[in-house]
């Protein structure tokens, strides 16, 4: 009776290393993932022959064609351009700004968003242009 009982309970399998291996899996896909950033705005963007494409963009600025400014797809005002680029660069701190200005926006906001990301202590910012012929 004895035997027979001991023989029931070792009849069942153990998942205790698959769930570990699933957990590992896991933790894998997690850590390598990459995450695409945006601005949340569809930009127009203008052609320049000598763009080229910038790695480690870390911090999105979209300008729409009407002069609205997107920061992480949240429509913010120029005042708050500043503390909304210092928090997102104590963040990633090894980032840079990519500025995404519509064609048809006008320099003049293209310039204040520029000077305000420079004041919250950000050296390296890029304008972002689609490669080809400059029109």
């Amino acid at each position: 009776m004895r035997r027979r009982r001991n023989q029931e309970e070792d009849a069942g399998i153990d998942l205790t290393p698959m769930l570990d291996v699933v957990f590992i899996m896991l933790i894998f896909f997690i850590v390598t993932t990459s995450f695409v950033k945006e601005s949340g705005l569809d930009v127009n963007r203008p052609s320049a022959s000598t763009a080229k494409k910038k790695e480690r963009a870390s911090i999105l600025v979209g300008i729409a064609q009407n002069g609205e400014i997107w920061i992480q797809k949240r429509r913010v005002d120029i005042r708050s351009v500043r503390a909304n680029i210092e928090r997102l660069h104590a963040e990633s701190p090894e980032g840079t700004v990519v500025i995404q200005a519509d064609k048809l926006s006008e320099t003049g906001v293209l310039v204040q968003v520029m000077d305000q990301v420079r004041l919250a202590g950000v050296e390296s910012i890029s304008v972002a242009a689609s490669p080809g012929v400059g029109e």
